[in-house]
C-alpha cells in the first residue's frame, strides 16, 4: 500500500498553480453582490440571480466566494442575523442543486470545490434541514423514465436540430450520446415532483447552462445552443412569472450581462492576464 507520494512528485504537484483562486476581497464581493442582486430584485429574478451567481463563481474556480454568497443571501436584510431557517434551507438547497447541475458543463473538480465551501458555510440547523437521501440512483425500475426525461429535455433545447446533433455526437463515441441523455435526465432536468427540495425549473436549468458556459469562455457553439434553450423554456409548462421573464429576450440578455458583470470583477481581482 502506498501511503505517501514520492517527494519529487509531491514537489512537482506544487507547480503550475494547483490551488483554486482566492476570489475578490469580501468588501468588493459584497459590493458586487449588492449591485447585481438589487438589479435582480427589480426584475423579480432573485432565484435566477442566485443560480447564475453560484454557477459563475463555481466555473470561475473561486469556491470561497460561493460560501460568501450563501452568507450574503441569508443575511441580505439585516447584514448580521441570518434569515429564518426555512428560507435559509431553501436558498442553500437552490445553490446546492445549481452546483450539482454545473458538473454537466464544467466538470466534477470545480463542483467539488464549490460544494465543499458551501457546506462549510452552512449552519448546523441548515445542514440538518437539507435532504440526505439521493433522488438520482438509477435502477432497473426507473432508468427508462430517466432516459425519457433526458430525451425530452434534449429535444426541447435543440429542436429543430435535435436528431442531427444526437447523431453527430453519437458518431464521436458510441457511449457519448447515451452518457449525455442519461445525464440530462438524471441531473440537468427538473426532478419529478413539484415539492422536491431545491428543484430548479426548466428555465432555471437553462440559466445554469448559460451561466457556466459564458463563464467558461471559448465554447461559443455550446453557449449559443443553451441560450436558445433558455429562450425555448418560455414554452414549458407551469411557468412562474420569474421563469417567463428569464426566458424572454430581455431576461436572457440580463442573464448574460449579469454573468459578465460578475466575471469582470472576479477575473480582474484574481489577476488573470487573459480571460473571456
Amino acid at each position: 500500500m502506498i501511503k505517501h507520494l514520492p517527494s519529487h512528485i509531491k514537489q512537482l504537484l506544487t507547480l503550475r498553480n494547483p490551488d483554486a483562486y482566492l476570489g475578490p476581497s469580501l468588501p468588493r464581493l459584497n459590493h458586487l453582490f449588492n449591485k447585481t442582486y438589487s438589479d435582480a430584485r427589480l426584475n423579480g429574478a432573485e432565484t435566477g440571480w442566485l443560480v447564475l451567481t453560484t454557477c459563475t463563481l463555481l466555473t470561475a474556480n473561486v469556491p470561497s466566494s460561493v460560501g460568501h454568497l450563501y452568507r450574503f443571501v441569508t443575511r441580505y436584510e439585516t447584514n448580521v442575523q441570518r434569515s429564518r431557517l426555512l428560507e435559509a434551507v431553501r436558498k442553500a438547497a437552490l445553490m446546492r442543486e445549481a452546483s450539482l447541475k454545473s458538473a454537466i458543463f464544467v466538470g466534477v473538480p470545480r463542483t467539488i470545490g464549490a460544494l465543499a465551501e458551501l457546506t462549510a458555510a452552512l449552519e448546523d440547523d441548515v445542514k440538518a434541514g437539507l435532504r440526505t437521501d439521493s433522488r438520482r440512483v438509477a435502477t432497473p425500475s426507473n432508468i427508462e423514465a430517466i432516459i425519457a426525461r433526458g430525451t425530452e429535455l434534449w429535444n426541447s433545447i435543440y429542436e429543430p436540430h435535435a436528431i442531427k446533433l444526437y447523431n453527430r455526437l453519437g458518431s464521436y463515441h458510441p457511449d457519448f450520446i447515451s452518457f449525455i441523455i442519461q445525464s440530462y435526465g438524471s441531473v440537468l432536468s427538473p426532478l419529478p415532483g413539484a415539492d422536491e427540495q431545491g428543484n430548479l425549473s426548466r428555465a432555471l436549468g437553462s440559466v445554469v447552462g448559460v451561466a457556466c458556459l459564458r463563464a467558461e469562455g471559448r465554447v461559443g457553439p455550446q453557449l449559443t445552443s443553451h441560450v436558445f434553450g433558455l429562450l425555448k423554456a418560455r414554452t414549458a409548462g407551469d411557468l412562474t412569472e420569474e421563469d417567463r421573464w428569464l426566458a424572454s429576450d430581455e431576461g436572457a440578455e440580463w442573464v448574460i450581462r449579469t454573468v459578465d458583470a460578475l466575471l469582470d470583477v472576479v477575473i480582474l481581482e484574481r489577476g488573470d492576464p487573459e480571460e473571456g
